[in-house]
């Protein structure tokens, strides 16, 4: 499974091909803070929104510490998602970045 650091993520946002980011948290978390161009789809919808994810560009999943996150990339890649990866240490990372 690949990860991506905030760091790398940060600099990912402003080249020309940013990645699909997937916040997996739930809805109520999101007053924790946001990573700007995100989609939160909660972690028990994601199968009901698996045609609405990209499959030509990466996709970052991306959650509150990185654990919730690693469940969710680790499906998708079985699924043949290869192009997904966790955000580590997710929007809290994001943020102490």
């Amino acid at each position: 499974m690949k990860s991506i650091s905030p760091d790398d993520l940060r600099r990912r946002l402003t080249t020309g091909a940013p990645p699909f980011m997937l916040d997996v948290r739930e809805r109520e978390e999101m007053a924790d803070g946001v990573i700007p161009g995100s989609i939160n789809v909660p972690m028990n919808e994601v199968g009901e929104h698996m045609r609405e994810l990209p499959t030509d560009r990466d996709i970052v999943v991306i959650c509150h510490l990185g654990s919730r996150s690693e469940r969710v990339t680790r499906q998708l890649n079985a699924l043949g998602y290869d192009r997904a990866m966790n955000l580590a240490g997710g929007v809290d990372a994001w943020l102490r970045s």
